[in-house]
């Protein structure tokens, strides 16, 4: 009798591994609507996306100064530059989550680089490297046009 228990024992936890298994395996899992590095719950690798607008580069912000937006923590490297942010947030956010544009464009996604980046229409857009930045530049327009179409449905 004992043996037979172990035995009914061993299917259910087999049964239960194998349902457990095919559900994992065809779950799709979101990506958060905000990239950030794995390791990471801070934007843009802590820059201030307001300077990309105010000083057109760059600039590393501070947790000093700072906020949180869908989610994630945003550096900036000024309290005016933060209060700017906190004011009017979708003006200074970068497109798609600061995923790579050229990416969500091919209906995908990869890290956006807040050092390969790219203001057009004031509109803040960030690429996964400088070779993909260049693509992307060469035909923005269009793939402007493909990413729009293709967000938010790549995260989800």
């Amino acid at each position: 009798m004992y043996k037979r228990q172990i035995i009914s024992c061993h299917k259910i936890l087999t049964y239960l591994f194998l349902v457990t298994a095919v559900l994992l395996s065809t779950q799709t899992f979101a990506k958060p609507p905000i990239y950030t590095s794995f390791f990471s719950d801070t934007a843009l690798s802590g820059y201030d996306t307001v300077a990309y607008f105010t000083e057109n580069k760059p600039v590393k912000g501070s947790d000093q100064y700072s906020t949180e937006y869908k989610g994630v923590d945003w550096h900036f490297s000024s309290m005016e530059n933060l209060n700017k942010f906190k004011a009017n947030p979708a003006k200074y956010a970068p497109q798609y989550g600061g995923y790579c544009a050229w990416a969500v464009a091919k209906n995908d996604t990869a890290k956006g680089d807040p050092l390969q980046w790219a203001i057009h229409d004031e509109k803040l857009y960030l690429n996964y490297n400088s070779d993909i930045r260049k693509k992307w530049l060469e035909d923005k327009e269009a793939l402007i046009m493909k990413a729009n179409n293709n967000w938010p449905t790549v995260i989800n």
